[in-house]
């Protein structure tokens, strides 16, 4: 059966590839060193179109109103230029109302798409552009840990880790937060609170990773600047071992916090990368892979949730599980040495 992965590695090479949603200007060069907040392409994602109504403006039919438009399609505006006219007496002009592009001039009108701030995808990991996809983005490649999560804001940023979490099971309180933080990423647990993903802005913080959240904040998280990772779900949730382990193992080192949505189809996730030097070529970790016994797995549900173990064994066929549900199931020993058969839907790997 083929389980889904989730990442949780101290040292690995990765290779990302950060792509526009539409065709648009890419703006590193292949060989380039990017930051994560660097800018690798943008493009215009939602133009604001004005219709000019020229023969109305002007006072005149709309066949002599035409002979007195002085742009055409594919014109670059300024804000302010005389786009028709003088006319009459009162030399009536129609002017740009803000810098734009003209689509359409003719039939008594005029159709601007007006300048407007492009979309900007940021780099979202420190590294090497490796390649470049034309009119669309660019391929990065790093070597570090990382540490993949279930949720994020859609913010990106880079700053050094501070793990004020005193175990997996730890509640983040707003005292545990202070000015002396400006700029740091700080690594919490369980975060129900508004006041603590507002005092985050205020400091300002770098990025918030959490272990999980209370599903009421998410509208105001997603309002929040700076990037905010969800690393177990929704509701109180302690952190996995194993992501504990590794971030609080790297306190005080410099973090890339990608904070962007988990798309499949996409090949997106929210993720946190820590720039580690390697000694080697590392092969890049893979997406999915098949239950097998020997691997390190977490629980996804039940009692165990979050729980990590070694996958004992896959029982053959189907198995009667306590619910009355028929699945396929296997044998998982925990790290405190407790054991469990758990259905493989609730569980997936760690790599």
């Amino acid at each position: 059966m083929l389980s889904p992965v989730t990442h949780i590695l101290p040292i690995t090479n990765i290779r990302r590839t950060r792509l526009l949603p539409v065709a648009g200007k890419v703006v590193v060069r292949k060989g380039q060193k990017v930051n994560p907040q660097d800018v690798v392409a943008e493009a215009n994602l939602a133009p604001e179109h004005i219709l000019l109504e020229v023969a109305r403006c002007l006072g005149l039919p709309t066949h002599k109103a035409d002979a007195q438009i002085h742009c055409k399609a594919g014109d670059d505006v300024g804000e302010g230029d005389v786009l028709a006219g003088p006319v009459g007496m009162s030399r009536r002009v129609v002017r740009t109302p803000k810098p734009g592009h003209v689509v359409v001039a003719g039939g008594g009108q005029i159709l601007l798409e007006l300048e407007s701030r492009p979309f900007e995808l940021k780099a979202g990991i420190p590294g090497t552009v490796t390649e470049l996809v034309d009119d669309r983005g660019a391929e990065i490649e790093t070597s570090g840990a990382l540490v993949q999560g279930v949720w994020g804001n859609g913010n990106v940023d880079y700053g050094l880790l501070s793990a004020v979490l005193r175990a997996p099971e730890d509640e983040l309180t707003l005292d545990r937060l202070d000015v002396s933080q400006r700029g740091l990423v700080i690594l919490g647990g369980y975060c129900a609170d508004t006041q603590i993903l507002s005092m985050a802005a205020e400091i300002p913080l770098r990025g918030l990773i959490l272990a999980s959240i209370d599903p009421l904040l998410l509208p105001l998280a997603l309002k929040m600047r700076y990037p905010i990772i969800v690393l177990e779900g929704f509701g109180k949730i302690p952190l996995n071992s194993a992501a504990y382990k590794l971030l609080t193992t790297n306190d005080r080192r410099d973090v890339a916090v990608n904070a962007e949505a988990w798309n499949p189809l996409a090949g997106t996730r929210p993720e946190i990368v820590i720039p580690l030097p390697s000694s080697g070529y590392l092969p890049f970790p893979s997406e999915t892979d098949v239950f097998k016994p020997g691997q390190q797995v977490r629980v996804l549900a039940t009692s165990y949730r979050s729980k990590v173990g070694t996958l004992v064994a896959v029982r053959p066929g189907l198995m009667a599980l306590a619910s009355g549900i028929r699945s396929v199931a296997a044998d998982v020993r925990f790290e405190d040495g407790e054991s469990a058969v758990l259905p493989l839907a609730n569980l997936e790997v760690l790599e």
